[in-house]
């Protein structure tokens, strides 16, 4: 016994539990080709989004596929983003065993829905991309504490990011500029460039501009560009950007 206590007091680690957040990505097509297109064309909108997130592929929509999956491309195509790919979920028995072999985990099935209210620090959000509809799941970070104030222009080119914060811009922000926060964002002049509020998924954050005249604004990954052009009410005046559901409402503020 004394022999095993001594090994014990002499151990360089401690091994315990650990609950870590990921994001999780529910796979709805076996080509590795069409997701990687996908994938690209929506971080393209968000430039920032991911910071070295885990990921959690979810198998379950596929699990019926009879087609194999390639899970090295997969997986390639998250690195590329700025995620780390580490673990699937709900697959076939073969799915799982190729998941392995591409040195991804097994982790365990989704709990089944609940009856109850869900917990408020989870949102889902979908999107349709290339007419092929994408469901994210992903843990909603707090509010942070702070909030990021910039006094200064932004030119084209120049980006700002209030990570865990709110952001508030004293000053335009120019065509092809672009701010982002996981709060909300309020800027006091003209807002000419992009504008992603709610970049980690927070649905209640909202974009506040005295000027809207915006190449696009986000709202935890639901966008909107000048290819619509906005209504006559709110282009050029003071308006904000929210969330109603799955649509963005853009409104005058009075």
């Amino acid at each position: 016994m004394a022999l095993t206590t001594a090994a014990q007091s002499r151990s360089s680690f401690d091994l315990k539990s650990a609950s870590l957040p990921v994001v999780a990505v529910l796979l709805k097509t076996t080509d590795a080709a069409q997701f990687a297109a996908d994938l690209a064309e929506r971080v393209a909108d968000a430039p920032g989004f991911f910071d070295n997130d885990p990921v959690l592929i979810d198998l379950a929509p596929v699990r019926e596929a009879e087609a194999p999956i390639d899970f090295a491309a997969i997986a390639a195509a998250l690195r590329e983003h700025n995620t780390l790919p580490v673990a699937v979920r709900g697959g076939s028995t073969a799915q799982m065993e190729a998941a392995r072999a591409a040195g991804l985990a097994a982790a365990p099935d989704a709990p089944p829905a609940r009856t109850e209210a869900p917990a408020p620090v989870q949102e889902v959000v979908r999107e349709v991309i290339r007419e092929v509809e994408v469901e994210v799941v992903r843990e909603v970070p707090m509010p942070g504490p702070g909030t990021v104030v910039v006094d200064k222009p932004l030119r084209s080119g120049q980006q700002v990011y209030a990570r865990g914060a709110d952001l508030v811009v004293m000053a335009v922000v120019s065509f092809g500029a672009e701010v982002i926060a996981d709060g909300n964002i309020h800027v006091y002049a003209p807002l000419r460039g992009r504008a992603i509020a709610g970049a980690r998924g927070n649905t209640e954050a909202r974009i506040f501009s005295t000027c809207l005249e915006p190449q696009l604004v986000s709202i935890a990954g639901i966008y909107r560009t000048t290819e619509t052009e906005l209504p006559t009410d709110v282009r050029g005046k003071p308006a904000q950007v929210r969330l109603d559901g799955e649509k963005l409402l853009i409104e005058p503020l009075a």
